[in-house]
C-alpha cells in the first residue's frame, strides 16, 4: 500500500462538447440590454428632469429639500437658495438639496 497519491493525469470527456463561441456572447449582449433598460436609462431620465428643476427655480417657487424641509424660495444664486421656512427665517441651501416642486399655495394649506 502506497501513503503518496499517483500523479493524476486529466482526461477529457467525449460525449461533452463544449458550447459555441456565440452562445456567450447572447448572455452578454442580453446582459447588458437589461442593464441599459432597468438601470442606466431610468437614473439618467431622473438626472434630467433634476437639472431641468434645479435650472428653472425662481423667486416665490416653493419646494422641498431633500432633508425635508418645505419652503418658498427668497433669493437664487449660481450654487445656493434661500427658503423662507417660516415667518421672517430663512435658511440657505445647495440648490442640488432641493428635490421637488410644490404647487403654488401648498405652504399656507399645511
Amino acid at each position: 500500500m502506497s501513503f503518496f497519491i499517483p500523479a493524476a493525469v486529466a482526461q477529457t470527456a467525449e460525449g461533452a462538447a463544449p458550447m459555441g463561441g456565440g452562445f456567450e456572447w447572447i448572455f452578454l449582449i442580453g446582459f447588458l440590454v437589461i442593464f441599459y433598460l432597468m438601470i442606466w436609462r431610468p437614473q439618467a431620465k431622473r438626472a434630467k428632469e433634476h437639472k431641468n428643476l434645479i435650472g428653472s427655480l425662481s423667486v416665490g417657487d416653493e419646494v422641498v429639500t431633500g432633508g425635508g424641509i418645505l419652503g418658498k424660495v427668497r433669493k437664487v444664486t449660481d450654487e445656493f437658495i434661500v427658503l423662507e421656512v417660516g415667518d421672517g427665517q430663512e435658511l440657505k441651501f445647495q440648490k442640488g438639496a432641493v428635490v421637488a416642486a410644490l404647487p403654488k399655495g401648498t405652504l399656507k394649506a399645511i
